[in-house]
């Protein structure tokens, strides 16, 4: 676990690492990155997830599953916000039940904190979340990230995961969703893509989901506008910063 500067969360826990490219938003996947810097480290855990392709690093499909990393969260004695696996997807396919298991069981002994759970696979969270392998837990947030239109219908696959509390990250925002239903979703993070190639997020998009969020009762976070230096375009919209949280913060 480490602590992070990702606007809307405390902490990040990697139990699992690597992931494979899924959908148009994983292109320019900043874990992609990160993982090839620490294994020129000379990180074991990153070896092998990452290889070159032209001028950049992307992933191998290869996925690690850390137990040494599974009792972390119980050495933080303060309550905080977790993001779990910024360095790949807990659903990733490759990620064995069991495990998934071991995960669950580690945030269910420590309800002091709230973990915040992203995933590009809702099939598989939807088939797993809720029965009693991995019953919900009302301070595990489960979300999806959703990049355009195209990948919307994961908002549908979302609504179908029995948890208290749905969110959902629209990073890196591609392209319009103008229209989505957001019924049973309690908060949206929207942002830019940033970094090497990094492609534009624009304004008119970001206003659409604000609307949406109004007209729906959903609490709306802007979380960078992003670009290939994204502390150069920062995170200030219309003069001030949309920092909303779900009521159900438990943190």
């Amino acid at each position: 676990m480490a602590v992070t500067s990702i606007e809307w969360t405390d902490a990040t826990w990697n139990p699992v690492a690597g992931c494979s490219i899924l959908s148009s938003g994983c292109t320019n996947c900043y874990a992609m990155r990160m993982a090839a810097r620490l294994q020129a480290m000379g990180m074991e855990k990153y070896k092998g997830l990452t290889r070159k392709s032209g001028n950049r690093h992307v992933w191998t499909g290869k996925v690690r599953c850390d137990e040494r990393s599974l009792a972390v969260p119980k050495e933080w004695r303060k309550p905080k916000r977790i993001f779990v696996n910024s360095m790949s997807d807990l659903f990733h396919e490759s990620v064995p039940e069991t495990f998934i298991g071991e995960v669950w069981k580690v945030m269910a002994d420590t309800p002091r904190h709230t973990y915040q759970i992203l995933t590009k696979r809702t099939d598989r969270m939807a088939a797993l979340v809720g029965g009693r392998a991995l019953p919900s837990l009302a301070h595990v947030w489960l979300g999806t990230s959703i990049e355009n239109q195209e990948t919307l219908f994961r908002l549908e696959q979302l609504r179908e995961v029995r948890t208290k509390t749905r969110f959902v990250s629209f990073e890196p925002l591609l392209g319009s969703v103008k229209g989505a239903n957001l019924a049973g979703i309690t908060w949206a993070i929207v942002g830019g893509e940033s970094g090497p190639g990094a492609r534009q997020m624009k304004e008119i998009w970001v206003d659409e989901i604000e609307e949406m969020c109004r007209e729906q009762g959903v609490a709306f976070f802007f979380k960078q506008w992003g670009g290939v230096r994204k502390d150069r375009t920062g995170r200030k919209r219309r003069g001030r910063t949309y920092d909303e949280m779900p009521a159900s913060n438990s943190v």
